[in-house]
């Protein structure tokens, strides 16, 4: 990035008020009557014009907030005329199919649909997805540069949003509800997210405030749309982390098309760059598909499967981890015994039938199957010695423990089993009347899930077993003698085979009006969720919760572009098993539902500087939660309580300002403040595990002026410190201390040898469409950020040290795109 940039960026933020002139882009793919691309199509729109490639795609600019006339024209074709009225920086696609026999008697008027933005939702270019560089590359790492969305963990895809946590996200694609394993309890086992980025075509997010339409969550939904082939494709990316392949077709006659992807990764590379020196093999693989038969031009029947196995295996040997002050440095040396197994095995397919009855009716029959099978196994001995580090500079012993101050041993033991097979059937509907819109839903869900959870932690200091917290009678040896039994630092053992049977329902309505001189838009629906719990031991429950929700929002005609919303909400989240299970792994068939009253207020104001568009958003929220079920966050593993023993609150303001700092490419800043708090069984107001007070976070792409070739690519996130790092049995109103900010930045250099804009007729790059070789630095300020703490005892002084567990450190990656 040069100095001239830089300046842009600054100048940019402080006059993002100023600017008139005003475009938006239309792009598309244009097909003959045999669904086959048409070359050289002329299309102008003023005294603009461009033409469509080999491909049949075509890109143009038009003049934003007026009629502009288009003409798709091709000698061998009949003219086709629209006319577009679209707003400020939108991208409209209009794939129009050119006929050899029928001329178009009028034009095609086609209005701005700024439905995405009236609903508060961000869409992202998948196009930016796969370009972004980050140590878990993919549509989660892109989301955590948004306000509002927060991970402190570069090897999680998980995310929280607007202080809720990891289980309050809702994840589709094409429609269908998708999940996560169940017993990840950190980020270097997960392996791959389930959104295969290279089979990605649309990713709308929404933060809050989100219609019926979505299911029962508290905080957020993701929406991803699979591409529907129109030609034969492939595209493979490979790094030193892995690798990923994909093929796109599309059958002679165009009804059937279909997409294969196939990944594979290994965190081997970032594992190993910490600071405890293992035996790592762990490979995370997976293979997805989408295919869509057209039956007829009523009916589409598509399909979409994936099958992953996760294996991961651990051996850690040594470690040492010094912390402390100047002038009272302190290292603890951990030296270690056995590994840990690990295996997570999950199958999903869904079928989704479409009937289009006419132009203004939609229906669809979706039924879905999750199968996941997970073990956990391990055996873990770490024996430690704490002590005072020679600080003394040029002694040949520098950096060495000369005195221990304690030494013990902590040995845990995990063999956790859970197989869980849920199957959904749901029906869609779609109807819309003159300026309304009518869509509803039935949808029933079966989830049994049979679970072992057996886990057990002693602690040894200096030879005296270490007895679990708050317990009596109270070891005090070897100043008193104990006769108590010997009993484990921590012990949770269960079994459970549960089953839970939902049935959820959505009715909701929308139109877009005028009033006065403005447009505006209304939505309103409620959803209904029944719920019952049964199982081996387990009593019987039944549960029934309401959520209405409504959106309005209104563009006034004025100069400046300005679109005003607001969302509210009564939002239910009923308990996934997860929920049902406490801390001791056992399950509560009563726990209630969470409820949260949601309000968001938001602003978005798209204007013009340098001739380029910009467009900041503003959101405020509010929600007040109750029946909270309290839950402690240790790494990325979730544990609630399953009591609603609490209440809480959360406020906020996410900001971003997003457009073309530098021409041709998109870039953003965000930034976020969030309070939350939660008061368990009324002994008052603390900070939640999620309270994360501030968040900046900016991606940033650029070029080398007079190498253009040469892009680069920034992603930098800045997190203030979460309240953590206490023991799991920690009481949390007396221990409320923060863990270090997270600080992080990721950038690429990528140099492109082949692009739409750079092809070869001839010589090795003929066959390519895209090609480019690149390199990543993850961290590239060498950042030591902590998540966790490590705790162990000083036997004499019974004193306990918080001892960071860091994530990865400074990494080099290299990698390859290309498409053929």
């Amino acid at each position: 990035m040069n100095t001239k940039h830089l300046l842009t960026i600054v100048l940019t933020i402080i006059l993002s008020f100023v600017g008139y002139s005003q475009t938006a882009t239309i792009k598309g793919v244009i097909l003959d009557e045999q669904n086959k691309a048409v070359v050289g199509v002329s299309v102008k729109a003023g005294l603009d014009g461009t033409e469509t490639n080999e491909n049949g795609f075509y890109i143009i600019k038009v003049p934003a907030n007026q009629d502009i006339e288009i003409e798709f024209s091709h000698i061998s074709y009949k003219k086709i005329v629209s006319v577009f009225n679209l707003k400020n920086g939108e991208e409209y696609e209009f794939n129009p199919v050119m006929n050899t026999s029928i001329e178009q008697i009028a034009p095609v008027v086609i209005t701005s649909n700024r439905q995405k933005e009236v609903e508060g939702i961000t869409t992202l270019k998948p196009e930016t997805i796969r370009k972004i560089p980050g140590a878990n590359a993919g549509v989660e790492n892109l989301l955590l540069t948004l306000p509002g969305v927060s991970n402190n963990n570069e090897l999680s895809t998980q995310y929280s949003v607007r202080g809720g946590n990891y289980d309050e996200n809702l994840v589709y694609v094409n429609g269908i509800e998708v999940y996560r394993p169940f017993l990840i309890r950190s980020g270097q086992q997960e392996g791959l997210s389930f959104v295969n980025t290279n089979l990605v075509q649309n990713v709308d997010f929404s933060s809050g405030g989100f219609q019926a339409k979505y299911g029962d969550k508290l905080s957020s939904v993701l929406d991803i749309t699979y591409k529907t082939p129109y030609q034969f494709e492939v595209n493979a990316d490979l790094s030193l982390l892995g690798g990923s392949l994909s093929v796109e077709n599309i059958s002679k006659d165009s009804k059937l098309s279909s997409i294969v992807g196939v990944r594979y990764r290994d965190n081997g590379l970032l594992v190993n760059a910490k600071e405890t020196e293992t035996n790592y093999d762990a490979a995370f693989a997976d293979a997805q598909a989408f295919f869509t038969y057209k039956f007829t031009d009523k009916f589409h029947l598509s399909f979409l499967g994936n099958a992953s196995l996760n294996k991961y295996g651990y051996e850690p040997q040594t470690r040492q981890t010094n912390f402390g002050t100047l002038s009272d440095p302190i290292a603890l040396l951990v030296f270690y015994e056995g590994q840990e197994k690990d295996q997570y095995q999950t199958l999903f397919g869904a079928f989704k039938g479409t009937y289009f009855v006419n132009d203004n009716l939609n229906l669809k029959l979706i039924a879905s199957t999750y199968h996941t099978t997970e073990e956990e196994y391990f055996d873990i001995l770490a024996q430690y010695r704490l002590g005072e580090v020679n600080s003394n500079i040029g002694d040949e012993n520098l950096g060495e423990v000369e005195f221990s101050e304690g030494i013990g041993s902590q040995l845990n033991h995990g063999r956790n089993d859970l197989d869980a097979l849920i199957t959904n059937i749901e029906h869609k509907g779609d109807f819309k009347i003159d300026d309304n819109r009518i869509e509803w839903s039935v949808k029933y869900t079966n989830e049994n899930i049979r679970d072992r959870l057996i886990e057990w932690e002693v602690i040894d200091s200096a030879g005296f077993s270490i007895r679990p917290p708050r317990t009596t009678p109270i070891n005090e040896q070897p100043y008193e003698p104990f006769s108590g039994p010997i009993e484990p630092f921590q012990n949770v053992r269960s079994t459970n085979n549960v089953k839970i049977d939902r049935l959820q329902a959505y009715a909701q309505w929308s139109k877009r009006s005028t009033l006065g001189i403005s447009d505006v838009w209304y939505n309103a629906g409620v959803r209904v969720h029944n719920w019952s719990v049964s199982g081996d031991g387990v009593s019987s429950s039944n549960q029934t919760v309401f959520s209405p929700r409504a959106q309005f929002a209104i563009k006034p005609y004025w100069q400046k572009d300005m679109l005003f919303r607001l969302a509210a909400g009564l939002y239910y989240q009923p308990p996934f098993y997860r929920e049902l299970r406490d801390s001791f792994g056992m399950v509560q068939p009563n726990v209630k539902a969470q409820k949260s009253i949601h309000l968001v207020l938001g602003n978005d104001y798209s204007f013009k500087m340098w001739d380029r568009p910009f467009k900041l958003t503003t959101e405020a929220y509010y929600k007040n939660l109750s029946d909270v079920n309290p839950y402690t966050l240790e790494n990325v593993r979730i544990r609630y309580r399953a009591k609603n023993n609490a209440k809480a609150y959360t406020y906020g303001l996410d900001m971003r300002l997003n457009g073309e700092f530098v021409p041709g490419t998109e870039s953003w800043f965000s930034f976020g403040y969030l309070k939350t708090e939660e008061n368990i069984d009324n002994r008052g107001y603390i900070a939640r595990p999620t309270d994360q007070r501030l968040k900046f976070a900016a991606l940033f792409q650029d070029y080398v002026p007079n190498i253009p070739s040469m892009k680069m690519y920034l992603n930098l996130v800045y997190n203030t410190g979460l309240p953590g790092g206490s023991p799991s049995y920690a009481d949390p109103y007396v221990y409320q201390t923060r863990l270090p900010d997270y600080k992080r930045a990721d950038v690429g250099f990528q140099f492109v040898l082949v692009d739409e804009n750079k092809q070869f007729n001839s010589g090795w790059k003929k066959p390519f469409k895209e090609l480019s070789f690149g390199v990543e630095i993850f961290n590239m300020f060498d950042v030591q950020n902590s998540i966790t703490n490590t705790w162990v005892r000083d036997v004499y002084s019974k004193r306990q040290y918080a001892i960071p567990n860091y994530l990865t450190p400074r990494v080099f990656n290299v990698r390859t795109t290309m498409k053929f």
